[in-house]
């Protein structure tokens, strides 16, 4: 162990030379906190995919309800949603929509279980699930009128027919869209640092007001987030590939 950090503590004392100092990782108090950062950072990532999904098909579901009433809000919250900015959404909810909670639940004397950490998931969460409920949609308008037709006349009901065939081929109609979602998805988890959430994002802030690194932070950033998004990428095209669906333009 010696000899690897010997190893690693000439390798960033080289670096800086070149003017990326990156001498803090050689530090307890700044490495901890950057390293619980990048967990944070990944935490959020896996907490809002599956948020979005469940946020989606619920939104999903809303749509294709009979009660207008419930359609009409789902369609309202779709368009509120994709047409302002994440950054926005999380002031809102976390500075407005949580001061208004606190003040409520404290007038009972009861404390606030809310989060920063389970904002960001709660926002993004819906966020992106307006965009996968849209990409659904569209999945399911391509779907074969005689594949609906063939699973009416084998006696399935409405909510079999929907979760057995229609969401299924819709996901796997829709899945180039829905990768994509999930790649924004994760570079959006970025906006978490705006509310003092303890991600790579906060704690490269931190360290760079303190050492003026902060190009040598920001390369780290950028590198991180890139290798999320690669992975999901690389995931999602396999599933793709895998899931592909005859006859949907591929041979």
């Amino acid at each position: 162990m010696n000899g690897v950090a010997s190893l690693l503590h000439g390798l960033i004392e080289r670096v800086a030379h070149s003017g990326l100092d990156y001498r803090f990782l050689l530090d307890g108090y700044e490495r901890v906190p950057f390293l619980e950062g990048i967990g944070v950072s990944i935490a959020l990532v896996l907490a809002t995919i599956a948020g979005s999904a469940l946020a989606g098909v619920l939104l999903l579901l809303a749509l294709h309800s009979r009660s207008g009433l419930l359609v009409g809000a789902a369609r309202g919250a779709i368009e509120i949603t994709r047409n302002t900015p994440t950054i926005v959404q999380l002031y809102c909810a976390f500075l407005v929509l949580n001061m208004l909670i606190t003040q409520r639940l404290q007038a009972h004397g009861l404390d606030n279980p809310l989060t920063p950490f389970a904002w960001v998931v709660l926002v993004l969460s819906l966020n992106k699930g307006a965009f996968h409920a849209e990409a659904l949609r569209a999945g399911l308008n391509a779907l074969p009128r005689q594949t609906l037709e063939g699973a009416e006349s084998l006696g399935f009901s409405r909510a079999a027919r929907f979760w057995i065939i229609e969401l299924p081929l819709a996901v796997r109609a829709a899945l180039p869209t829905l990768v994509n979602n999930l790649v924004e998805l994760v570079k959006a988890t970025a906006i978490a640092s705006a509310i003092a959430v303890g991600d790579i994002t906060y704690q490269s802030i931190m360290i760079w007001t303190q050492r003026d690194n902060v190009l040598a932070l920001m390369i780290l950033i950028l590198l991180f987030f890139f290798a999320l998004t690669s992975l999901v990428n690389v995931v999602g095209r396999r599933l793709e590939k895998r899931l592909r669906v005859p006859g949907y333009g591929h041979q």
